[in-house]
């Protein structure tokens, strides 16, 4: 298939359902793959290997660059350098205590004001009739380490996410290392800012890489920053996206590394770098969790039981009134895995 499309229906399969009062209204197909610790593949549903915009699953890779550049992310920085938040008024003072460590301002960031998914920064923007804030974009905390290397090496501000940009450049040299595969097909993020596509098994070789940084017995500064990435995302994990969400739910509750991108795109991975990459291929990812936990779950790369009590309480209910009247459901690709 050409570099320039994803891969198509023919090549997926039924990833999830969904079942209102014992009717299946809706199907999810897509694909998905595990790899095991040594990146060999352990489960493969669907094309896997042609490429995909990774979106905001990219995040951990943009700010490893952002790292490799100098940057001094520290903490919570790091966790807002790979987040997608929801906006929340500990978010937004995270990103402006980065902005001003670089000598910006909030005007400085390029990706879009928007409102805060979090209800009461939310609230609070509109009683202070501040209005909608570049820091409140889901993206912010990325914008910011990029305008902070721009800071720190001299490079120009206004043009920082241009291909050629050098922050860029060097973002694409760390998605090709860590996923080892030549970038597909360059396009333009919702935040602004270049994404790359490569195929779903790239991103779990990139995400199993990032988990076991800190145990790669490597001596090198490039593990060292890998391994910053990840045990921050894990240590503040409620930075990564908000309190009650999914991915961070996942990473609280099971030491996992899970990021999210836009049209359906999730990774996960283990601290042993047994990893999942799934693409909803509608883009939709109401079920991505369900489907990436279970089949980590069904390669025993986590246990069964933690899994379902996870799924408990970030698969969302189907409702009618009010109330619980169907479910989201694995589809007979991925239920077939647990025998």
């Amino acid at each position: 298939m050409a570099s320039h499309a994803t891969f198509t229906a023919d090549d997926a399969v039924e990833l999830a359902v969904i079942e209102r009062s014992g009717f299946v209204e809706s199907r999810h197909i897509g694909s998905a793959v595990v790899l095991a610790g040594d990146g060999t593949v352990v489960t493969a549903l669907g094309d896997i290997r042609t490429p995909v915009f990774g979106r905001s699953s990219l995040k951990p890779l943009q700010a490893l660059a952002t790292l490799r550049s100098g940057v001094p992310l520290r903490g919570a920085q790091v966790a807002l350098a790979c987040a997608s938040h929801v906006g929340s008024l500990d978010h937004m003072d995270v990103v402006e205590g980065m902005l001003k460590a670089a000598g910006v301002r909030e005007s400085d960031l390029q990706c879009p004001a928007g409102w805060p998914q979090d209800e009461d920064a939310r609230a609070w923007l509109v009683r202070s009739e501040t209005g909608q804030r570049r820091l409140a974009f889901n993206c912010s905390g990325k914008h910011a380490g990029f305008l902070w290397a721009c800071s720190i090496n001299g490079w120009d501000r206004r043009s920082y996410l241009e291909p050629n940009h050098p922050i860029q450049q060097r973002v694409r040299e760390t998605i090709e290392e860590y996923t080892d595969e030549r970038i597909a097909h360059l396009g333009i993020d919702g935040c602004g800012a270049p994404v790359a596509a490569v195929s779903l098994t790239g991103l779990a070789r990139a995400y199993s890489r990032l988990a076991t940084a800190a145990g790669s017995g490597r001596d090198n500064i490039g593990d060292a920053r890998a391994a910053t990435i990840a045990t921050s995302m894990l240590d503040y994990a409620w930075a990564v996206q908000g309190r009650g969400r999914e991915n961070t739910v996942v990473m609280q509750e099971l030491g996992i590394l899970a990021k999210g991108g836009a049209e359906g795109v999730l990774v996960l991975s283990t601290a042993h770098g047994a990893a999942a990459a799934v693409k909803m291929l509608d883009g939709n990812a109401r079920a991505a969790t369900l489907v990436a936990l279970t089949m980590l779950a069904a390669a025993d790369a986590v246990d069964i039981p933690d899994v379902a009590r996870v799924l408990e309480s970030v698969v969302e209910p189907i409702l009618g009134g009010g109330r619980p009247v169907g479910r989201i459901r694995l589809g007979s690709a991925v239920s077939a895995l647990l025998g």
